[in-house]
């Protein structure tokens, strides 16, 4: 035993690992393995470290960080797969790995069973509710589009958008497939949220998720949580336009609207300018028929409407006939207040007195005021003197001195307030006068006539009251404001010649009737 341990080679532990490594790596150059990831870490390296299993072994994976950047499809823990790389060992741990180079689903059952679960579970957090959902703009100034700068899509909205109304779109450049894929759309939506409303880079009105048709794997990334999450709370109105009309990503359930295809994104963001003009037109036109037609109905019934109503001579006949008898009985009024006016002035004529009279009584009253005056005086210097020779024997020659000056100061005021009385009697007897003089001036018949009247006499100087009291040929006196004109009743004037004593003005006797006036 010891004789044949002493023939085998020995090997250092460095000697043995990088020998197995060697004789793995030439027996497995090449190997496809299906399995389920199980553990799958991504280090800040930015490699992937995972673990294949069945229900038997596991077998570490590598997927280096230059090949993980182009996989399509995303490692995630649970996915049943199929990988294809080398076989090798990793001497510092003594266990063996495959080194990743293409991965791809193990069927499209997995990833759908996965897309499924997933779909669920953002469902129930309300994601995809229908209440959340934004309206799309009629007409958005600024279109954000976030699709690769280089590919056809692109170009297809642009063209899209400049046929039907040429608006203004922003580019946010993002890989549509990869490892990266996700990270970079979501940031793109939350990216053009944040820009400030008329800020250098304007915030748009609307943006559009846009990305060709390809296979399942392809559009894997718009699957990822954080792109559905990105647009679910984009403020922004979202349009997704991934893929074909048959295929479906989850963004579609999370975005405002979906449309089929990235031109009918670009068709659903803005309308046709063409259209819209067309429409503006035709509303215009009907706009302006709908006002003639309702013109053209009021005028009818305004038309309708008059041939219900008389005519307006009709209208105006009663309010004439109205007017003919307030006309009728105005004149009538007119009249009977000149005859109540004249009969008045003749009344207040009669009860007036005389001037003279008036005089005469103001004259003697103030003869009588004046009198008593004078007695009044004569009384006092009476007594006064009375006084003055009872005491003139008793009084020295001083005292009757005083007594005189005494009695002469009070003869002289009461001189002066009996002459004060007189004047003030004298000038409220004048005051009167005057006013019933100008009383008789206003109540007299002579401002009647010079407001347009006549006085008619007869020649025994009598007032003509009336026809019967001047039948024809009789000679008649018509007094006038400025004078008299001798008159014959019954000739007109013509030919006529008047009586003798006829242009004489009749005598006016004390107390009578100072005749009507016409």
């Amino acid at each position: 035993m010891s004789d044949s341990s002493g023939n085998i080679h020995e090997f250092t532990v460095s000697e043995l690992s990088f020998s197995l490594k060697k004789t793995v790596e030439e027996n497995y150059p090449y190997v496809r393995v299906r399995g389920e990831l199980g553990r799958v870490s991504r280090p800040a390296s930015g490699h992937v470290y995972l673990d294949l299993k069945d229900d038997k072994a596991v077998i570490n994976g590598v997927i280096w960080k230059g090949v993980a950047a182009g996989m399509k499809l995303r490692p995630e823990q649970g996915l049943e797969v199929i990988v294809t790389g080398k076989l090798t060992t990793f001497p510092g741990q003594s266990r063996y790995q495959i080194i990743i180079e293409r991965m791809e689903p193990a069927g499209v059952g997995a990833l759908m069973a996965l897309l499924e679960e997933r779909r669920k579970k953002l469902a129930a957090e309300g994601l995809f509710d229908e209440t959340r959902k934004q309206e799309i703009p009629f007409l958005p100034g600024i279109i954000g589009v976030v699709t690769s700068p280089s590919g056809a899509v692109i170009r297809d909205i642009i063209h899209r958008v400049s046929d039907r109304f040429p608006t203004r779109v922003i580019v946010w450049p993002v890989r549509v497939q990869g490892e990266s894929c996700a990270a970079e759309v979501a940031a793109a939506i939350a990216g053009f949220n944040n820009l400030t409303p008329g800020g250098a880079v304007p915030r748009p009105d609307v943006i559009i998720v846009a990305r060709g048709g390809g296979s399942l794997e392809d559009l894997w990334g718009f699957n990822e949580e954080a792109v559905v999450r990105a647009a679910a709370a984009s403020k922004i109105p979202l349009i997704s336009a991934v893929g074909h009309e048959t295929d479906w990503t989850l963004i579609d359930h999370a975005a405002d609207a979906r449309a089929p295809t990235p031109t009918a994104a670009a068709e659903r963001a803005v309308p046709v300018r063409a259209d819209l003009i067309f429409t503006l037109e035709d509303l215009t036109r009907r706009q302006h028929q709908a006002a003639r037609r309702q013109l053209q109905d009021k005028r009818n019934a305004v038309i309708s409407a008059g041939r219900a109503l008389p005519k307006p001579a009709e209208l105006l006949a009663l309010a004439r006939q109205r007017l003919d008898a307030v006309a009728e009985r105005n004149g009538l009024a007119i009249r009977r207040a000149h005859q109540d006016l004249s009969a008045a002035l003749q009344a207040a004529n009669l009860a007036m007195p005389k001037m003279s009279e008036v005089v005469a009584r103001a004259r003697q009253r103030y003869e009588t005021i004046a009198a008593r005056g004078r007695q009044t005086l004569k009384a006092g210097l009476m007594m006064h003197r009375a006084h003055f020779e009872r005491i003139t024997g008793q009084l020295s020659p001083g005292m009757i001195l005083r007594r005189i000056g005494e009695a002469r100061r009070r003869n002289n005021e009461l001189m002066g307030r009996g002459h004060g009385a007189v004047r003030r009697r004298s000038g409220e007897a004048r005051r009167h006068l005057s006013a019933a003089g100008q009383l008789l001036t206003s109540l007299g018949y002579v401002n009647v006539l010079g407001r347009g009247f006549a006085l008619v006499r007869d020649n025994a100087g009598q007032v003509v009251r009336s026809t019967k009291a001047a039948p024809a040929g009789t000679a008649l006196d018509i007094e006038l404001a400025d004078g008299h004109v001798p008159a014959i009743a019954g000739k007109g004037g013509k030919g006529g010649k008047a009586p003798k004593g006829a242009g004489k003005p009749a005598p006016k006797p004390d107390g009578e009737d100072q005749g009507n006036l016409f």
